[in-house]
């Protein structure tokens, strides 16, 4: 999420409707007693320090004598997942609902229509943010906006939130060992983390590729609220028995080949950083987490296969299956340039936006080496 423009019109999503949806409507976290709440908390707290060592001795991103960017950790409940990530989107979104709201006021009854359909998307943001608010563990906040309820590093915003009844829910679920679990999630995260307060450029960059990639979208409104409308409706069950999802993601409603473009490009640094961190975890791992190994395991079974039927559909219409591709492929990248060249030789891709991968470089590592070192030396 990123913070471009200004807060985005009232008109087209009433984001308090979507907050207090979202609230209302999301599953209770797993049982826990107040004292075993507080345990966890501050587990995952000594957890998130921890990993800092862990994973800059591994990724040697940050130099010896350099203090990076401080960013805050926040351990959230499901709740508060969904207000830091509505006020993400709230600006996120601002351009791209702006020029929507322009071309509905320019049509016969747009205005009064406005009003009511801003409440109608309101409801169904809010009912896709309590599904997702039950399944993300953990997510560094590049962009977020700060507020005292939810601070952030000064000038960057950054923040690390993790998600604490999800971590529990999964690591009862998965019958793993809890100290362990928490540890591993906190590596992956840290990753991140480290990923944007050792890089600067990076958050910039990625900016003004969404910045791109929104002033680009030329869309009918209506579709993109139909579009979302039915992600809510599959939700609730509403859609009728039998009729098969189309397996259009939100993403795809890309009208442009500028967007395309980005589109590829923004897939590549994403495929990247999240490939990175779950090499990273691994790497790290077997040194701190004893049962690394059957975590890993049940963990990428449990992802691939989707809690339910209603699961692996949302995923699909919501863009997931992508992101779970982007952890694989990404992953494969970062393993296969390293095994190559090294860490010291891999963490070239850190040096400017033209050392970044292409998408079809995740594909091919060997490309991406050929040109990055190659070039260089």
């Amino acid at each position: 999420m990123t913070s471009i423009g200004g807060a985005a019109s009232p008109g087209m999503v009433d984001w308090n409707l979507a907050v207090a949806t979202a609230t209302r409507l999301v599953r209770p976290g797993p049982d826990v007693s107040r004292d075993e709440a507080r345990a966890v908390v501050a587990e995952l707290r000594r957890h998130a320090k921890a990993s800092e060592e862990h994973v800059r001795a591994f990724t040697r991103m940050i130099p010896d004598g350099h203090a990076p960017e401080d960013t805050p950790v926040l351990v959230v409940d499901r709740p508060g997942w969904v207000k830091a990530n509505v006020a993400g989107f709230r600006q996120l979104l601002a351009p791209l609902l702006d020029k929507l709201q322009e071309r509905r006021s320019a049509t016969p009854g747009g205005a009064v229509f406005g009003a009511l359909g801003g409440k109608v998307t309101g409801v169904e943001l809010g009912m896709l943010l309590s599904f997702l608010a039950s399944r993300v563990l953990g997510q560094y906040e590049t962009f977020a906006p700060v507020s005292r309820e939810l601070p952030g590093a000064p000038g960057s915003n950054g923040r690390l939130l993790l998600v604490a009844p999800n971590i529990v829910h999964v690591e009862r679920e998965m019958d793993v060992a809890p100290h362990d679990f928490r540890l591993w999630v906190c590596i992956h995260e840290e990753t991140h983390r480290t990923q944007f307060t050792a890089v600067p450029w990076l958050r910039d960059h990625l900016e003004g590729e969404i910045q791109a990639f929104l002033a680009e979208t030329d869309v009918d409104p209506t579709a993109v609220l139909e579009r979302l409308r039915e992600a809510a409706q599959a939700l609730a069950g509403g859609r009728p028995e039998g009729e098969e999802d189309e397996g259009r993601s939100l993403v795809e409603l890309v009208q442009t080949p500028q967007q395309r473009e980005i589109l590829g490009r923004l897939t590549a640094v994403m495929s990247l950083l999240e490939g990175h961190a779950d090499f990273v975890m691994d790497g790290v791992g077997p040194q701190v987490v004893p049962s690394v190994g059957e975590i890993r395991e049940k963990f990428q079974a449990r992802r691939a296969r989707g809690a339910s039927r209603l699961d692996v559909a949302l995923r699909k219409l919501l863009g997931l299956d992508a992101k779970l591709r982007q952890y694989r492929d990404g992953e494969r990248f970062v393993r296969a340039v390293v095994g190559e060249v090294g860490m010291d030789g891999f963490n070239r891709v850190w040096t400017s936006p033209n050392t970044l991968p292409t998408k079809a470089e995740i594909a091919k590592p060997a490309d991406w080496v050929a040109r990055v070192h190659c070039k260089a030396d």
